[in-house]
């Protein structure tokens, strides 16, 4: 045998069998614990588990099939072969019906005992490896994800295998496919689990303001600091601080951050004294960051220093028939929070959520459900109920389908380039139709911006980049 000896447990009343299955099972190359009774089979099982037990149906205590009974309802992992006398076929049948992995029929000889024994063990061996690779490439859910695509296992996988160690990670992928969740995950996975998690997206903050943000101020570091404040790489001391959108922070900050990683100190801003902390960093992009690093945006040596472990989430148009899961999963969510009866969708709505390319990925799909879910009612979803441009056949992703779009008004033709003044006069500025399409989301959700940007089919980031924009006076950002 090329491993260690397997163990098995003899449980044998009759000391003359017993002793010549112990000289069968020890010239094979097994181990061998003896004893004579049920109850004494269950008291060796509880300090120290075998790989086999070879079990006596008739014993003096108890029956071999309680014992049996026990192992299965315990679910030990260990193979048991059963041994019963001539002439007691049907309770051989029974033990297999039980759970038995096989059976003996006494008298048996050694070659009998050794090729029963050791096929046990192999299918058993089998069995466990099968299991395992289940486990490993088989998961539908992982820390908040959701597909079981495999894409998706190989992202199981790097997360599982680097959350427990202290590497920075630097996950990639395009927009909506799910980078703080991956972030969430490697902290769950981590052994600062029960430590802060702290996110900061660098491309929603201004960038006068993202130093003190990471870092935090003294009071009268700068004008409206009336009072200190910690930044997030305080509160995420002895847990994980999360960076999104890492690219989008301007050079002089990048400098202080490369610092940071190198040291653990920081100074804040305003301040004199050098802080400590003890984070796990994880980063995260939607451009390409080599490219950045290549172009100069981005600082190579913090690159490098940041992608020790790379993680890249695929787009949702790469995991297979993972949307329909998700979509699945979200539609029983997205129902139960807004009292709808919603059980499923019609076959045309999944053929159409299966064909459709999902260039905003997971975060996309989030709201074209919640979407047919707010403004719909019914068991199922149908494809009608899919809002555009899922629902527009014909169209390819980011043409315009004329079906959705408003009635032109008719034009008075009285002259040549005749216009309606009154028309004109209700008409205002695009950036003020966008800022109050997006206070009127907010409102109607009670001030909850991510499900406000969900509603209009935009990230949370956005509106908190252009509420910034607003405060600062800055009206003429729009479609940012």
């Amino acid at each position: 045998m090329t491993r260690r000896a397997a163990r098995v447990l003899m449980v044998e009343d009759t000391l003359s069998i017993a002793r010549m299955t112990e000289a069968f099972l020890t010239q094979a190359g097994y181990e061998v614990d003896h004893v004579e009774t049920g109850r004494g089979c269950l008291a060796a099982l509880e300090s120290d588990l075998p790989d086999a037990v070879l079990l006596d149906v008739r014993l003096p205590d108890i029956s071999g099939l309680e014992v049996l009974a026990h192992i299965r309802r315990a679910e030990l992992p260990v193979v048991v072969i059963v041994a019963t006398a001539y002439g007691s076929i049907g309770m051989a049948v029974e033990a297999m019906q039980a759970g038995a992995d096989d059976f003996l029929v006494k008298p048996f000889n050694a070659d009998r005992l050794k090729v029963t024994l050791a096929n046990a063990l192999e299918r058993f061996s089998l069995k466990t490896q099968v299991q395992t690779l289940k486990e490993d490439f088989g998961r539908a859910t992982f820390h908040g994800f959701i597909g079981s695509s495999l894409a998706m296992q190989s992202v199981y996988r790097i997360v599982q295998a680097a959350g427990p160690t202290g590497a920075t990670v630097f996950v990639t992928g395009e927009s909506g496919t799910g980078k703080e969740l991956a972030a969430e995950a490697l902290h769950r996975q981590s052994k600062r689990a029960n430590g802060p998690f702290v996110a900061i997206n660098c491309g929603a903050i201004p960038h006068g303001l993202m130093e003190s943000e990471i870092f935090g101020h003294v009071k009268g570091a700068f004008t409206g600091a009336v009072a200190a404040r910690d930044g997030a790489a305080r509160r995420a001391d002895g847990g994980t601080l999360f960076l999104d959108e890492i690219c989008e922070m301007e050079p002089a900050l990048q400098t202080k951050l490369l610092r940071f990683l190198q040291t653990g100190t920081y100074m804040r801003v305003g301040g004199e004294v050098l802080e400590k902390v003890d984070a796990r960093i994880v980063c995260a992009t939607n451009r390409d960051p080599l490219k950045e690093v290549e172009e100069g945006r981005f600082r190579e040596d913090l690159y490098y220093r940041l992608h020790v472990i790379p993680l890249h989430l695929p787009a949702l148009r790469e995991r297979d028939g993972d949307v329909l899961e998700i979509a699945r999963s979200l539609l029983a969510r997205f129902s139960a929070q807004e009292g709808k009866a919603f059980e499923g969708f019609t076959p045309e709505a999944e053929d159409l959520l299966l064909r459709y390319p999902w260039p905003g990925n997971v975060r996309q799909l989030q709201n074209v459900v919640l979407n047919a879910v707010v403004l719909n009612d019914g068991p199922l979803v149908a494809a009608e109920m899919l809002p555009p441009p899922v629902n527009s056949r014909g169209s390819l992703p980011g043409q315009v389908n004329r079906a959705t779009l408003p009635p032109l008004r008719a034009v008075d033709n009285g002259g040549a380039g005749a216009r309606s003044e009154a028309g004109t006069e209700a008409i205002k500025p695009l950036w003020q139709v966008e800022r109050d399409a997006i206070e009127a989301a907010i409102t109607a959700f009670d001030g909850n911006i991510p499900r406000a940007a969900a509603a209009l089919g935009i990230s949370a980031s956005t509106i908190y980049r252009k509420k910034a924009a607003w405060e600062a006076g800055e009206t003429e950002a729009v479609g940012a």
